[in-house]
Formats: structure tokens, C-alpha cells, sequence
């Protein structure tokens, strides 16, 4: 009796001091991770809340401390509001048009009975091989009022009076940007969804069959709600991606113009920070845009949020 308390508190003992090196070993573990995190995202990040409150052009050391003076200008900035609306206008149209055609692509390509499906993925696909800035520039190249191919195009069916300056025109300039957004973005979010949807298992779709289920149906009630939590992650990234990229397209593609109508919220931040030494006026706007990008992603967090259904 005496013996097995002795070799089960040796047990417990060797139990304990195993535990203590795995905590050991995991901490030992995280801590680079901890470390990078803080240097290039912490403190980056607090700086930038820092520099917010400062008047500075960025070069010099000649600091002036305002306060939330730099927010106030904000308010009463037309050209910053107006970036404002456009990245929401992008956010909204580009958002909403590429989930939409993506899932339905997706639905429609991992059916069995699709033809060329696999030439279908490749086309879709093809956007992402190229980098942003090629894409900005082969949309630029196709929407030259001189010699691009939409206008070239409308010119040959005799369509003259539809010709326009589409990256110079203030009303249309920012739906020609969104349109490159989408074409970049949708075959991205198709191979993922497809990837999610390729997973369930083909039976639930015959015994959908035999109940009478028209396709439809089986999308919403089948479908959709089993590939939603994928959905519901890839929308908050590609919120995110959409105010980044943006920034890209804008840049190379119209360089907020003409006269500011393209102008979003990055392409201003940069502006403002490095083409108008006004770095803490800049640095305010970033404030603005993580914050908003904070809450807007934690936002559409809990509004899409739905319990996981498996098969």
C-alpha cells in the first residue's frame, strides 16, 4: 500500500514537472512572435495615434503639439469627406457585386454536370497571377479616350455619342475603378468558395433531388447556409483588402483625380502626409481609417454572425 502511494506520487510529480517545461517550451515559443508583433504593430500603431495630435511636416524638428485640432479639420474638410464617400461607395458596390458573383460562380462550377469547368477556374483565376499595378495599368490602357478599346469598340458599332473620358469624367471615373476592383477580386473568392462548397458531401444534393428541390433551393437551403461561416471570414478580409487595394488602383490609375473625385481614404492619407508635408494631418486621417476599419469589420462580425451547421 505504501509502495503504490509512493509510485503514484512519483507520477504526479513527473506529471507536473512535464507540464512545467511544455508551459516552458510554448512561452519560449511565443515570445518572438510577441516581440515582432510589438515592434512592427504596436508600436507602429501607437505612434501613429502620437503623431495625430502633432502639427508637422514630417522632415523637420519642428513640432507643434495641437491637440485634436488635426480631427477638427477633418469635420470641415470637403476633400477629405468626399474621400470618405467614395471608399464607402467602393466598399458597398465592390463588396456587394463580387461576393455575389463569386459564390454564384463558385455554385455553378462545382456542380458536376458544368462543361469546361476547369477552363472556367483558369479564367477566373487569371487576374490574381498579375499584380495590382499591372491590372491598374491594362484598365487604364482599355478606357484611353484615344486609343483604348472601349471607346475604339463603340466608335466601330457607330455608338460615337456614347464615347467618353472614363477616367476623366468626375460622375463615371470611380465606377470604372470599382469595375478593375471587381475583376481583380472575383476570381480570388471563387476558388476559395469553391474549395468550401467541393467538401459537402454530394448525398444531401440527392436526397434534395428526390424530394423535388429545384436547384435554387438546394443553393439557399443546402449550399449557403453550409459554406456561410467561410463566407462570413473571407467578408471581413476582403473589407479590409478593399480599403487597401484601393489605394493601389487609385494611385495608378487616376491619382485622385480628376480635380479629387477618386479620391479615397489612403490616397489622401499619402497626399496629405507625404506630397503636402502635412505628416500630422496625415497621420489624423490614418487614426480615422483604423478606427473605422476596426468597426466596420467588428461590425459585420457580429451582424453576420449564425451557428455553424456540419455534415
Amino acid at each position: 500500500m505504501y509502495r503504490h502511494r509512493e509510485n503514484m506520487r512519483g507520477a504526479s510529480i513527473r506529471m507536473r514537472k512535464k507540464s512545467t517545461v511544455n508551459k516552458v517550451f510554448i512561452g519560449f515559443s511565443v515570445i518572438p512572435a510577441l516581440i515582432l508583433f510589438t515592434v512592427f504593430m504596436v508600436i507602429p500603431t501607437v505612434n501613429v495615434f502620437w503623431m495625430s495630435l502633432f502639427k508637422w511636416g514630417g522632415l523637420s524638428n519642428n513640432k507643434k503639439f495641437v491637440g485634436f485640432d488635426n480631427f477638427a479639420i477633418l469635420l470641415k474638410d470637403t476633400n477629405f469627406i468626399k474621400a470618405f464617400q467614395n471608399t464607402i461607395f467602393l466598399l458597398v458596390i465592390v463588396t456587394i457585386i463580387t461576393m455575389v458573383l463569386a459564390i454564384a460562380s463558385a455554385a455553378v462550377l462545382t456542380r458536376k454536370d458544368t462543361k469546361f469547368k476547369n477552363f472556367f477556374r483558369v479564367v477566373f483565376y487569371f487576374p490574381n497571377i498579375l499584380s495590382v499595378v499591372v491590372i491598374s495599368a491594362i484598365f487604364s490602357a482599355i478606357l484611353d479616350p484615344e486609343k483604348g478599346i472601349v471607346n475604339s469598340s463603340l466608335g466601330a458599332l457607330g455608338l460615337d455619342n456614347l464615347k467618353r473620358m472614363w477616367l476623366g469624367d468626375q460622375k463615371i471615373v470611380i465606377w470604372c475603378i470599382a469595375f478593375a476592383m471587381i475583376w481583380q477580386a472575383v476570381g480570388y473568392y471563387m476558388v476559395m468558395y469553391m474549395a468550401s462548397m467541393s467538401s459537402i458531401p454530394d448525398s444531401l444534393y440527392e436526397a434534395a433531388d428526390l424530394e423535388g428541390a429545384s436547384k435554387l433551393q438546394q443553393f439557399f437551403q443546402i449550399t449557403l447556409p453550409l459554406v456561410w461561416n467561410v463566407i462570413r471570414t473571407t467578408l471581413t478580409f476582403f473589407i479590409i483588402s478593399t480599403i487597401n487595394l484601393s489605394f493601389l488602383f487609385v494611385k495608378v490609375m487616376t491619382a485622385g483625380g480628376p480635380d479629387g473625385s477618386s479620391e479615397v481614404f489612403l490616397s489622401y492619407m499619402y497626399k496629405q502626409a507625404y506630397s503636402n508635408s502635412s505628416y500630422g494631418y496625415g497621420m489624423a486621417i490614418g487614426v480615422v481609417i483604423f478606427i473605422f476599419s476596426f468597426g466596420l469589420s467588428l461590425f459585420v462580425s457580429k451582424a453576420t454572425k449564425r451557428d455553424v451547421i456540419e455534415f
